[in-house]
């Protein structure tokens, strides 16, 4: 195993890292190799959430958020699409429309580019940051650099994509490749004739199973001296605006200094510290292939559907969807059923002895970018909001977060990440 720095004298004595998804298990395994004494909770084993379900890409040049000009003229247009990414659990839009007007409003070149900025120096060297997190760990066998495929139905439809796929390139992820007609199934036979357009992106890479790789990172931390507690963490008790400990259903529980990474379910612990996060869910879908045959041999993004086909250790996963329907509701059938068409369209062979059903939350806020930081003095600092790209963007966030704690130096600036831009 990897080991730890010395403690030091200025070092906190415990830090408590609540969440066990990629975000949280990379910031405890940081300040773990920082010399931090490091106790990880969460209320469900860790590799749960949106970490257990997610599409598994390392997507480096993901950097474009969702909110592109022109987004609030297509959006009902696709609502209304029966093969579209997009849905609406309507019940919720009372409580959805305070969010969704400042989410629309951030639909501008200028805010986008902003967006990209910040987004960048998380995401693109994610292969890298996977690697550096595992180093010496037997998590690392889930890792897996490569490339990315982008299919689509024509060389008119990607080229309609060109605002995103010029913003990728100036970040260095442009398409590296596109190839059209007999050349799209040459590279990747699995793909049917739906598909006419192919364009191929390097450096980035895949998990090859997100949930056993996030509890491997768990036991691995533990094999480091760290220690895992199943509990649900009810509150953070503050006196004179620095918190003393946390409040569990284990009871309470002292520590120096806390991370709040538990994604879409943060921000009631974080407004005990008057941080009052515009925090939402974007419901993600998958369907599991179990012992799939007739998959991609790389990950794929379907652009008819914005879904990603990626062959993991237990089988073949579809994962996207973007749905907004709160944290209680249940899954809807709608977006299930979109990617078992669009699923068996693009990879007509695709076909398993059983098939998976899966839905979880992404943490949302307006401006499509996380909060990672201290929340003003208090002691507890946050690490969450990563909407699409929190495995991609997991190993970096930690590092960040745990280097702050411990006080080492990292050569970036984490303004943009604030949570002060919410207090």
């Amino acid at each position: 195993m990897t080991p730890h720095a010395p403690m030091t004298p200025s070092s906190p004595r415990h830090v408590v890292v609540v969440g066990a998804g990629i975000v949280g298990t990379a910031t405890a395994i940081w300040l773990r190799r920082f010399g931090a004494d490091v106790t990880l909770i969460d209320r469900d084993p860790p590799g749960q959430g949106a970490s257990f379900g997610n599409a598994g890409v390392l997507a480096a040049g993901a950097v474009v958020p969702v909110t592109t000009p022109g987004l609030w003229k297509k959006a009902l247009p696709m609502l209304l699409r029966r093969d579209s990414p997009l849905f609406l659990r309507w019940g919720h839009l009372p409580k959805l429309a305070p969010f969704l007007t400042r989410y629309m409003s951030h639909a501008t070149d200028a805010d986008v580019r902003e967006a990209a900025a910040a987004l960048a120096p998380l995401t693109s060297d994610s292969a890298e940051q996977h690697l550096a997190l595992t180093e010496g760990l037997t998590a690392r066998r889930h890792v897996v650099p490569g490339e990315y495929l982008h299919a689509y139905a024509d060389r008119a439809a990607f080229d309609a994509d060109g605002y995103a796929w010029g913003l990728k390139a100036e970040y260095g992820f442009g398409a590296e490749e596109v190839l059209t007609g007999g050349a799209v199934q040459e590279a990747e036979p699995s793909l049917g004739d739906s598909v006419g357009c192919l364009a191929i992106q390097k450096h980035h890479g895949h998990i090859t199973d997100p949930g056993a790789y996030v509890a491997a990172l768990a036991r691995d931390f533990e094999a480091m001296g760290g220690r895992v507690m199943r509990a649900g963490v009810k509150a953070i008790t503050v006196e004179h605006a620095k918190f003393t400990h946390l409040e569990t259903d284990a009871g309470p529980v002292p520590c120096d200094r806390a991370v709040i990474a538990c994604g879409a379910h943060s921000a009631p612990l974080l407004q005990g510290l008057g941080l009052t996060l515009p925090l939402e869910t974007e419901r993600g879908y998958h369907l599991h292939f179990k012992g799939g045959s007739g998959g991609p041999s790389r990950p794929v993004m379907v652009a008819a559907g914005a879904f990603v086909a990626t062959p993991m250790e237990t089988g073949v996963r579809c994962a996207g969807v973007l749905e907004f329907g709160g944290l209680d509701r249940g899954p809807s059938r709608a977006p299930l059923a979109m990617l078992r068409r669009l699923s068996a369209r693009a990879f007509p062979g695709l076909a398993a002895p059983e098939v998976e059903e899966w839905m979880g939350h992404r943490p949302a806020l307006p401006d499509s970018l996380p909060v990672i930081g201290e929340v003003g003095q208090s002691g507890v600092h946050a690490a969450l909001g990563h909407h699409h790209v929190g495995l991609t963007a997991g190993p970096r966030t930690g590092r960040l977060v745990a280097a702050e704690i411990m006080g080492k130096r990292e050569n970036l600036d984490l303004t943009p990440y604030s949570p002060a831009r919410f207090s």
